[in-house]
């Protein structure tokens, strides 16, 4: 059994809160069966599925109860349906919506969003290189796909994602060819709770007639998509099946029960002596390409209503000065995110005590490593007399005298063509003034990222052969 009550904390299992979870829960009229875990935020917990009707897995988010919870739900598939509705052909870099509906639960009612299963976000494929950065082909590759996905978004549909960070980047398939079950082709685990499952109408059925459950998700006068009372669902009794699985899995093999510990210690001596050699093949082959997820906080233009946005460490000078923004806020994060690839390091790192002092620290790093704020930015956000000076200056900030290149050549030991080509595309990403950062089709054309057309698909040769031509050696050396 798993309930999920892991990082984000059993507290939270409560009235309002997220939906406890078992492996073999069925969803939505037995159409969806949970196999184990994905992932969490502070709004919903994520879970791998089974889907019985197109027999493929999905990602199944299941968020919190609480009203505020659902009504971001509630707006999160709105923006999706767009999203999916002008990419029919998933030629764009942003995940798809597949399905919706609502789940009656201990705790309350959930909103829950199935979506197009991806791989590991750019988080974990930066703890796979040990924190300490990725070559610069692959974070051109990477950037690649993120700017497209932000062009998308932001020149054909006007959204704003406000919350881009390598946790929200997904590539398209698993680090570990083996871990990934769309290669398995069937279910990890059978169902385990047959007829337990209190489910409304989906999405996917075009009704708004409520078979089960006590909600329903539908349309209101203004199209918004709403939770609507529906009456009473009936009890059911669950069954407990009581079967347990005779087979036990190891990579694509299936060990009976009786023999697996005779076969265990030979299995961990082949893979230690395998490991090695089989992570730096699974890393050199990797298959970049990677899509824009997590929609939950995107806005649309105009924006009518402010409010915080962005993670810290990716917030832009304006979000962080109570500033206007828009479309450029999600530009300034792809230049934290692209130094974090390439360097296994935020690009503004500080320890505060206080968020006074969080803010202090961010924006004097900003100068420090960027160059004097414009006046007219430095002045012109909700909290900026609490921050700045008659002079410009930070009040209270230490200044450490380093800048952007220095980062690049001394800390981090890149020879002075490779870090003087990338702080050339990174400056202008982290333009103070929002006007003037370019838009992701710009950036798309610099010459850093090496032009050329990158497919989503799974490509065949033509992008391992372009980075094969490089001229400049993209691993960090010593200057």
């Amino acid at each position: 059994m798993d309930r999920g009550k892991g990082e984000e904390g059993s507290e939270n299992y409560v009235e309002g809160g997220y939906h406890p979870v078992n492996r073999g829960d069925l969803l939505n009229e037995e159409r969806y069966v949970v196999q184990s875990k994905l992932g969490w935020g502070g709004f919903s917990t994520v879970w791998l599925a089974w889907d019985t009707q197109l027999n493929k897995y999905v990602a199944l988010k299941i968020s919190r109860s609480k009203d505020y919870f659902r009504e971001t739900a509630l707006r999160e598939i709105e923006t999706l349906k767009v999203i999916s509705e002008a990419d029919p052909d998933d030629k764009e870099c942003v995940v798809k919506l597949l399905d919706y509906f609502m789940h009656s639960g201990p705790n309350g009612n959930h909103v829950c969003l199935v979506l197009e299963l991806l791989g590991d976000n750019l988080r974990t494929l930066l703890k796979h290189y040990s924190g300490k950065g990725i070559p610069l082909n692959k974070v051109k590759e990477i950037c690649f796909h993120i700017l497209r996905g932000l062009d998308f978004l932001h020149g054909k549909l006007s959204i704003v994602h406000t919350d881009l960070k390598p946790e929200n980047i997904l590539l398209l398939s698993t680090i570990d060819p083996k871990k990934d079950p769309k290669k398995l082709g069937v279910p990890l685990i059978p169902s385990s709770n047959k007829g337990k499952s209190i489910i409304a109408t989906s999405s996917s059925s075009g009704s708004n007639i409520c078979k089960k459950g006590n909600q329903q998700i539908r349309s209101n006068q203004k199209g918004k998509l709403v939770a609507q009372d529906c009456g009473t669902a009936a009890n059911e009794e669950e069954e407990k099946l009581g079967v347990e699985a005779q087979t036990r899995t190891w990579g694509n093999e299936k060990i009976l029960s009786g023999a697996w510990e005779g076969n265990l210690a030979q299995r961990i001596r082949e893979l230690n002596i395998n490991s090695l050699s089989e992570k730096q093949n699974s890393m050199s082959s990797l298959d970049l390409k990677c899509k824009i997820g997590d929609m939950g906080n995107a806005r649309w233009l105009p924006i009518d209503k402010m409010g915080p946005i962005q993670t810290h460490r990716y917030k832009c000078p304006e979000t962080l000065l109570g500033s206007s923004f828009s479309t450029p806020a999600d530009i300034w994060s792809v230049g934290c995110i692209a130094f974090e690839l390439a360097t296994g390091d935020f690009l503004f790192s500080h320890r505060a005590k206080n968020n006074q002092e969080k803010l202090v620290n961010h924006l004097g790093l900003m100068i420090e490593l960027l160059g004097v704020m414009p006046w007219g930015v430095a002045t012109g956000g909700k909290v900026s007399r609490d921050l700045f000076d008659n002079k410009g200056n930070v009040k209270g900030y230490r200044k450490c005298g380093r800048k952007l290149i220095d980062l690049l050549r001394d800390k981090f030991g890149y020879a002075k063509k490779n870090a003087d080509d990338f702080r050339d595309f990174l400056v202008p990403l982290l333009h103070f003034v929002p006007e003037k950062r370019p838009t992701a089709m710009q950036a798309l054309l610099h010459p850093w990222l090496g032009g050329g057309p990158r497919l989503l698909q799974p490509s065949s040769s033509a992008a391992q052969t372009q980075q094969n031509a490089e001229v400049i050696p993209e691993e960090k050396t010593a200057v």
